[in-house]
């Protein structure tokens, strides 16, 4: 059996085959000394696509009162250069049938292109607690990892104090 194996069997008790893919690989970085990479913001963005970048972006606009007050903006004008400024000649008269278009029309794309946005939070969500558990689990078994060592540190002490009160009672037992 390898070191890493008995490593894994002395931590879990259980051999390696019956563990997780996430157990072997925080056990593999434990038992290396190495630190489990916690950026969860570049690691998840470094596989996003075009469009899902697109869609972040587009999610993070469209979400914000900046975007609301600028489109309230954009209603506003629309109606008042159409109810007052043209009278006579406006290009979409009330009751706006044309500004319903538009703004049926940029529901129908924004709201599956937002919708894509919240599936990839929630996927990355799901990626930070899987990291959030490796960082746990890697925790959990340098503390484990400390105990044992502890442990063996004070048996060793209790072995060698064991020895001495031996050879000394065995000294004073030869005295008297």
């Amino acid at each position: 059996m390898s070191n890493l194996s008995n490593f894994m069997h002395h931590h879990f008790d259980k051999p390696a085959d019956e563990l997780g893919d996430i157990e072997k690989r925080v056990l593999a970085k434990a038992h290396e000394r190495k630190v489990i990479s916690t950026d969860v913001n570049a690691a998840f963005s470094a596989e996003a696509s075009f469009g899902e970048r697109v869609a972040d972006g587009i999610a993070r606009v469209g979400g914000s009162w900046s975007f609301i007050i600028a489109f309230l903006a954009f209603l506003a004008v629309w109606t008042i250069i159409n109810t007052i400024l043209l009278a006579t000649r406006a290009f979409d008269p009330y009751p706006f049938v044309f500004l319903n278009l538009i703004l049926s029309m940029l529901a129908a794309i924004q709201a599956p292109i937002i919708m894509m946005s919240q599936n990839r939070q929630a996927e990355r969500d799901r990626f930070e607690a899987a990291k959030d558990y490796e960082v746990n689990l890697k925790a959990e078994l340098e503390v484990l990892s400390l105990h044992q060592k502890i442990d063996m540190h004070v048996l060793t002490e209790l072995t060698a104090l064991r020895e001495d009160v031996a050879r000394l009672s065995a000294a004073l037992s030869a005295r008297s």
